[in-house]
């Protein structure tokens, strides 16, 4: 059979979609290869999001055909949201392309990873598609930690979005499956599971679940061994009094709310379609602190919009230094020509939307740094992820406020008894604090890392854009 590599491009939710695909490629045979230069099949799963994240696909498209000339390649196969967005285009300008797969075709990637299908695409018709508990898939993440996507899809009218366009309408997977899945990861050893949908807080609604997220938290709460379990993202007209009181209830659910705004200016976001001002979020924000006093809270804004003007960009600034976010991220407005945002008049000039993101971004810093200093001294659960390889400081881990490739980490330097291995937790007192990260001394072991059977657990060609790598450092974050 041929050995196929896979380069997993953009968000969370579309790196399940290449674990479902190299599940599926696994059950009929294929080896899996991390290396592109020796596999006969490479397969690009891309973003299409915003502007940056298509040009990261479509130069790393450009970079794996080269391994049709210089290495064992024969296939190139291009799947995901830039093919839903450019599927005709990308058959037509960029040759090397074998075969396309749409965010609705995953099960198609067998077919086309076959050395006997000539097609470059498929003109069948295709149903919404969502993953169940019995599809095959191959983990990519560290062995204790994973994410599982409740839902696909999205009903909500940002204009600035196209997100809908790419992935179709909210659909939810039925709740018996997200538990059964959820079962199986911590048999594998998992010990962090991570939520991940478009809008989850619309989780259960098309199924006639009321409080659907809140229910689900509970009962994934009850699985033993499972340490944290969070929830991305919570769309902030759905965070209701019921989903507070489950994470606030539920021990296992990390006290952490990625809660995407994307602005404070109530034109603004009445031009982006969501609606609500930054006074209504700060009584969001109150209502989750007065419940929970130690949660995290995260956000992403968007400058730059059309429309946006200086007295707009003052009223963000305003509602963030307000607000005090533990993490922030801003993206630069991207004018994309099939949103509904696309033709509004006055555009902001691309050097003010960029002035505007250091600005806001320098402010965010200085409230990071001032936070975080609050938590030298304090004795925390440390989820630990292994040796440090950016600093010369012994290990790397995570606090329970910090969500995997997203936020700020913490950095190892003493630890008292054995060596402590990935996937291990840990209490750990804190010693330094800086403008994202934190210095901690490891005490003692809470929970150990248990033996495991055998799994396929190896990141094949792994390959994240600018934007997203970036995030641990204030840059980005999903909208």
């Amino acid at each position: 059979m041929p050995k196929v590599g896979m380069v997993s491009l953009g968000c969370p939710k579309n790196l399940v979609d290449s674990e479902v695909m190299l599940g599926m490629l696994a059950r009929q045979g294929y080896e899996l290869t991390p290396d592109a230069g020796a596999a006969d099949v490479i397969v690009v799963n891309t973003c299409g999001f915003i502007e940056p994240a298509k040009r990261e696909s479509i130069e790393t498209i450009l970079e794996m055909a080269e391994h049709k000339r210089t290495g064992s390649a024969h296939k190139l196969v291009v799947a995901g949201c830039l093919v839903e967005r450019y599927r005709q285009d990308i058959l037509e300008q960029i040759p090397e392309v074998d075969f396309v797969i749409g965010t609705n075709e995953l099960e198609r990637v067998v077919e086309a990873c076959s050395e006997d299908h000539s097609a470059r695409s498929s003109s069948a018709p295709v149903e919404p598609y969502l993953y169940h508990e019995l599809t095959p898939r191959v983990l990519t993440t560290p062995h204790h930690s994973a994410y599982i996507k409740v839902a696909e899809g999205c009903d909500h009218p940002c204009s600035f979005c196209v997100i809908p366009q790419m992935r179709g309408p909210f659909r939810s997977r039925r709740f018996e499956s997200v538990v059964r899945e959820a079962e199986d990861l911590v048999r594998r050893g998992v010990r962090e599971i991570t939520l991940i949908g478009q809008d989850t807080t619309s989780y259960g609604e098309d199924l006639g679940i009321k409080d659907g997220l809140a229910t689900l938290l509970r009962e994934l709460g009850r699985i033993t061994d499972l340490v944290w379990l969070r929830a991305l993202y919570y769309y902030p007209n759905r965070l209701t009094d019921a989903l507070i009181r489950a994470v606030a209830e539920t021990p296992t659910a990390c006290k952490y709310f990625d809660i995407p705004l994307q602005h404070a200016s109530p034109s603004v976001l009445k031009g982006m379609r969501r609606g609500s001002s930054g006074n209504q979020f700060l009584k969001h924000l109150g209502k989750i602190r007065a419940t929970i006093p130690q949660a995290t809270l995260r956000t992403s804004m968007i400058v730059g919009f059309p429309g946006e003007t200086d007295k707009d960009f003052e009223s963000l600034v305003n509602f963030v230094e307000e607000a005090e976010f533990d993490h922030l991220g801003v993206f630069l407005y991207s004018n994309e020509e099939s949103s509904g945002s696309f033709s509004l008049p006055c555009p902001v000039a691309p050097a003010v939307a960029r002035a505007r993101q250091k600005k806001l971004m320098a402010l965010q810093r200085r409230i990071s740094r001032r936070r975080l200093r609050r938590l030298v001294g304090r004795s925390l659960p440390v989820l630990v992820e292994g040796r440090s390889e950016e600093t010369d400081l012994l290990f790397r881990g995570r606090l329970q406020s910090q969500a995997p490739e997203i936020d700020g980490q913490v950095l190892i330097n003493e630890f008292e008894g054995p060596e402590p291995k990935a996937g291990e937790f840990w209490t750990a007192t804190i010693t330094e604090s800086h403008d994202y990260d934190l210095v901690a001394r490891l005490e003692n072991r809470q929970f150990a890392e248990r033996t495991r059977g055998p799994r396929e657990n190896r990141m094949l060609i792994q390959i994240q854009p600018a934007d997203v790598c970036a995030r641990r450092n204030g840059w980005g974050a999903d909208l």
